[in-house]
């Protein structure tokens, strides 16, 4: 009879060589295990704490501030633009009355100087004063011109008009009522504004 002890069982190897330990690399350890589950999937933790809200709103009540500064700087200095603005405006519309003056007393300068020139001629016939004369209001008409001095002289039978016209008197007359039947003396415009109307009759209605 053989030794039960020493038969040695094909199926079961570990029966005649001991209990086999587990291999250190089949079975991770728990720290390496969890530390791959971490990686796998978790989420890192948020590293930054809430937002302070005494600080969001001092932060916002500074940007105001600044905002503020700043359009305050925008209308002070569109207060000084337009306050420049109106100096120059004004000393231009100073400029253009004193260049307005000097044009015209430039301009009636050769009237006098005709008017001193015919009365320093002691032998001067009637003709020639009379041409003197003619020679110097034609002068004196252009220098209304050139400043815009425009005579109102209207024409027998233009319709009367009281913005330009001053009725004297009211005569009968072969013409339409209410238009000019002579005139006395003329009316100036000075840049389109009456300077002085013309005095003039009207014909009486019918």
């Amino acid at each position: 009879m053989s030794d039960p002890q020493s038969h040695t069982d094909p199926l079961h190897p570990s029966q005649s060589q001991g209990h086999a330990q587990p291999s250190a690399s089949a079975h991770p350890t728990g720290s390496s295990a969890h530390a791959g589950a971490q990686t796998a999937g978790a989420p890192a933790p948020e590293s930054s704490e809430p937002l302070d809200p005494l600080a969001a709103a001092q932060a916002e009540v500074a940007i105001l501030q600044a905002k503020v500064a700043e359009l305050q700087d925008q209308f002070v200095r569109g207060q000084a633009e337009v306050q420049n603005a109106r100096r120059r405006a004004d000393e231009e519309v100073s400029k253009a009355r004193k260049f307005a003056l000097e044009s015209f007393a430039d301009s009636l300068l050769p009237v006098l100087d005709s008017l001193e020139a015919g009365l320093a001629i002691q032998s001067a016939t009637p003709e020639q004063i009379r041409e003197g004369a003619e020679a110097t209001l034609r002068q004196l008409k252009s220098a209304m011109e050139r400043n815009k001095i425009i005579a109102i002289d209207p024409a027998a039978g233009t319709k009367f008009d009281p913005a330009q016209h001053q009725a004297i008197s009211v005569v009968p007359a072969e013409q339409e009522p209410n238009t000019v039947v002579t005139v006395l003396q003329k009316g100036y415009l000075i840049a389109e504004r009456v300077l002085r109307p013309a005095l003039v009759t009207v014909s009486a209605p019918k």
